[in-house]
């Protein structure tokens, strides 16, 4: 099947949409905050949007969890009904209205996630083909091994479903999270061509991979809604600002 027939036919929406995907630890989230930051500062409105975070779902999804009750199928369908809560209620609606929506994550988790825990690759695209194809998704790509040291340096303690525990892999929750990362990480790179995903060389230095999404963002942003600016001394005037560093800055300051 071609992958774009995968997707919803949401193209009449006129914001834009740009989204994360990579194992952990490939900074991704990082880079993420970086460009929000950069379109906040030019006056683009920018919603933001990130993986398992519908709160339909979460109490469900952390008693779950505690218990570990969660086989892969149904662990691939809470995450399935988190999303489609989280697309009708934080991602659709800005897009509507010509905002940038940016995404921590994408159905291109659950393809990876789902596919790694063993569950039919057909039948989980399937299941997403009702979301919009976004405007861009960036892969960052990372050596395994770097990754891992990335993110068990600063982290004591792996849970029971992020290592990967649930597949018994292995007895060792540090070696588990390593082969099912190792899984995830080999379904991310099949994705590639599959669904036109930029790929940012996630060893590079923070700033040249930001630099690279700023490149790639930036011939999309024609018509996206932007905020009204206004200049500062109206801002102030408007505000009913008063003072004499407020003065200075605006240039209506004089010295007597």
């Amino acid at each position: 099947m071609n992958a774009f027939q995968q997707y919803a036919d949401l193209d009449d929406l006129p914001g834009k949409l740009f989204i994360v995907e990579g194992i952990d630890g490939s900074g991704k989230s990082t880079q993420l905050d970086l460009l929000e930051k950069w379109l906040n500062s030019m006056g683009y409105c920018v919603y933001f949007s990130a993986w398992n975070s519908s709160p339909l779902v979460h109490e469900t999804t952390r008693v779950a969890k505690a218990n570990r009750l969660l086989s892969p199928m149904s662990f691939s369908m809470i995450h399935a009904a988190d999303f489609a809560d989280r697309l009708e209620r934080a991602i659709v609606p800005p897009l509507r209205a010509g905002a940038v929506v940016l995404a921590d994550r994408y159905i291109y988790t659950a393809f990876a996630r789902d596919v790694a825990r063993g569950v039919d690759g057909d039948y989980v695209r399937r299941n997403y083909s009702f979301a919009p194809k976004p405007t861009g998704a960036f892969y960052f790509r990372v050596p395994l091994k770097e990754a891992l040291g990335r993110i068990l340096a600063g982290r004591p303690e792996l849970k029971y479903y992020e290592a990967g525990m649930d597949l018994n892999l292995s007895e060792d929750p540090y070696k588990s999270f390593e082969l099912f990362q190792a899984r995830i990480l080999k379904q991310y790179e099949q994705m590639i061509d599959e669904f036109d995903l930029w790929v940012i060389d996630a060893t590079l230095p923070i700033a040249e991979q930001q630099s690279q999404m700023r490149n790639l963002v930036r011939p999309h942003l024609e018509g996206v809604l932007q905020s009204p600016r206004m200049p500062l001394e109206e801002v102030y005037r408007e505000e009913g600002l008063t003072g004499r560093y407020i003065g200075e800055l605006t240039g209506e300051w004089r010295h007597k």
